[in-house]
């Protein structure tokens, strides 16, 4: 069945755990990844992956060995509890497993969920989630949030006193900004107005919104596009010395990566930066292919800072830095 962009937001916010299985597919990566995250965190529980309760399984596999999937989600695990089968970026050359998991899928069963770039109507994929009778097919698209998903979003981050002012400045800010980084802009918010019961204001808006990636950051963006690994940790260890976090670090990453891509996907056409000759070079050394591997690696690390993980968020995107540049070194 296909869930109109009305219905999939409050599906995402609550999915039934009796239902077969979901894709959400769409061009923005971030955009469907934060979809995914909050639909699996809304199925299992904050303790679900750490229950092993969640299996993630890339397309490449399942197209390698097709039985995967339908193992996964009759699979018993040691901890009770609902159970999530991921396939992650589902092609035409995994139509078929999951064709298989949906006809052999019974109630108990995990839920599948899949994720897939833009689809089109005759998708192979598409035509077996919406022909299901008990399956979802979810688009997500690149229109700015609606009022109701801003204020979904700010009643989450626990933002309630809001001059008139400031919520006009917050709206622009999420017409303006990536979903990925406006979701940041808020938290960040929250976190400058804690303990504080004023209402915000458009002062405290624009001390906390993202600006372009700074200067100092080009160094270790194009150490990274230049594939020097070796580089990367003195050049860490100054910019966090200057207080720079790792979102910053993965925003900016994310930013200058994406305008390689675009530039590596229009070759000489025209690029509006003042680095335009440095962004071409390394647009066409590493290629498109290669490119769009380094923005799928990006949004799982800004995924993974987003998230309750323990592990040391700088060393995170250190390492993040280090595969990207190896990828672009070989």
């Amino acid at each position: 069945m296909k869930l109109s962009p009305r219905e999939a937001a409050g599906y995402f916010a609550k999915p039934d755990p009796r239902r077969t299985g979901l894709l959400i597919y769409g061009a923005d990566a971030m955009r469907v990844a934060l979809k995914r995250q909050q639909v699996i965190a809304a199925l299992i529980g904050p303790e679900g992956d750490a229950e092993m309760r969640l299996t993630r399984i890339p397309a490449g596999e399942l197209r390698r060995d097709g039985a995967l999937l339908l193992d996964a989600i009759k699979a018993q695990g040691f901890f009770p509890g609902p159970r999530v089968a991921f396939v992650e970026d589902a092609n035409q050359f995994t139509a078929d497993p999951l064709k298989t998991a949906l006809l052999e899928w019974r109630e108990g069963d995990a839920q599948i969920v899949v994720t897939a770039g833009a689809l089109k109507p005759t998708s192979p994929i598409r035509k077996l989630f919406e022909a299901h009778p008990n399956a979802f097919a979810a688009g997500i698209y690149d229109d700015p949030p609606s009022p109701a998903e801003i204020e979904a979003n700010l009643a989450a981050a626990g933002l309630t006193k809001i001059a008139p002012e400031a919520r006009e400045a917050l709206a622009a800010l999420a017409q303006a900004l990536d979903p990925g980084d406006f979701r940041q802009t808020l938290e960040k918010v929250a976190l400058y107005k804690f303990g504080d019961e004023t209402p915000l204001t458009t002062e405290d808006v624009s001390a906390c919104a993202p600006s372009s990636v700074e200067a100092g950051l080009d160094d270790i963006l194009d150490i990274v596009a230049e594939g020097r690994a070796a580089a990367i940790g003195p050049v860490m260890a100054r910019l966090q010395a200057q207080g720079v976090t790792p979102v910053t670090l993965c925003i900016g990453a994310t930013r200058h990566f994406r305008s390689l891509h675009g530039a590596a996907m229009n070759p000489g056409g025209k690029i509006f930066s003042p680095r335009a000759s440095v962004i071409a070079a390394q647009a066409r050394r590493w290629g498109a292919a290669r490119l769009e591997q380094a923005l799928h690696l990006l949004t799982d690390t800004d995924l993974a800072l987003r998230s309750a993980a323990r592990a040391p968020q700088m060393a995170v995107m250190e390492r993040t830095l280090i595969r990207l540049a190896m990828l672009g070194g070989r």
